[in-house]
């Protein structure tokens, strides 16, 4: 079972799909219970949303093959979290977005589970981005890393009322130059459909541990309400007419970015 994907391309832009997998290793797999191994909170079809950005931009793409219950590798392997008081899901969830037990009852990883999925899940794709980085830097003299996400546009657990269709996270602006922050903005804002930056989502590990400006690595994290692309239900149905109209946008946006970058001064 491979735990990683790597698609490599020529131009300054990474694409991390980190919650695109649903593969559930068999000895995982025993342990959850039918909603875990229905795996509810994929970032669905965001590979396919993203297929021809990807292609037409000679992106490089780091995709994670497994679910993230198996573990999330957007989280801060030491376990702290990345939204201290508020509700969110651990390194290896033991829930779904809307709390609800993943696992049979006292089969939840332990520590020493944890560390095994740590050194065959985790680190593989880290090594992956970290390599992707690295080599479109020394390519281009920049790069852009570009984090893919969805989530449904209503998750009363997570978050109150509806999520914005475009979630632009920074982290506050430290994980990218401002140029770069300005330009997404600008073209979330021109889209004529709703934005928000560094809002409920201010970028995950991904983004933070990344992202470095003064390196010029940029990192932004696009979380999508699903709504604007797919059924927000099962069987999480690809909306080819309502995908159209975002990928526009998305479009839009990475063109942006990458323009912005390219003219930052060494």
């Amino acid at each position: 079972m491979t735990p990683v994907t790597v698609i490599p391309g020529d131009g300054p832009l990474v694409l991390g799909q980190p919650h695109a997998g649903t593969m559930i290793p068999p000895e995982v797999s025993v342990e959850l219970n039918d909603l875990g191994r229905s795996v509810p909170d994929t970032d669905w079809w965001i590979d396919r949303l993203y297929e021809g950005i990807a292609r037409r931009t000679g992106a490089t793409v780091v995709r994670q093959n497994l679910s993230r219950f198996v573990i999330d590798v957007n989280r801060d392997p030491s376990g702290v979290s990345l939204y201290p008081g508020q509700n969110t899901t651990t390194l290896c969830p033991t829930t779904t977005f809307d709390a609800e037990p993943i696992y049979r009852e006292g089969r939840e990883p332990g520590p020493a589970e944890i560390g095994r999925r740590k050194q065959l899940y985790f680190a593989p794709f880290h090594a992956a981005m970290a390599a992707a980085i690295e080599t479109t830097r020394i390519r281009h003299g920049y790069c852009v890393l570009y984090d893919c996400h969805s989530i449904r546009s209503e998750v009363p657990n997570l978050f109150p009322g509806t999520l914005p269709v475009f979630n632009i996270g920074t982290n506050d602006g430290a994980s990218c130059a401002t140029a770069i922050r300005e330009a997404a903005i600008r073209e979330a804002e021109a889209s004529g459909m709703t934005f928000v930056a560094d809002g409920r989502f201010k970028g995950g590990w991904i983004t933070r541990h990344y992202g470095a400006p003064e390196r010029r690595v940029h990192a932004v994290q696009m979380e999508l309400a699903q709504s604007a692309y797919m059924l927000e239900s099962p069987p999480w149905t690809y909306d080819e007419a309502v995908a159209a109209r975002t990928e526009a946008v998305l479009t839009r946006i990475v063109a942006a970015i990458l323009d912005a970058a390219a003219t930052l001064e060494p």
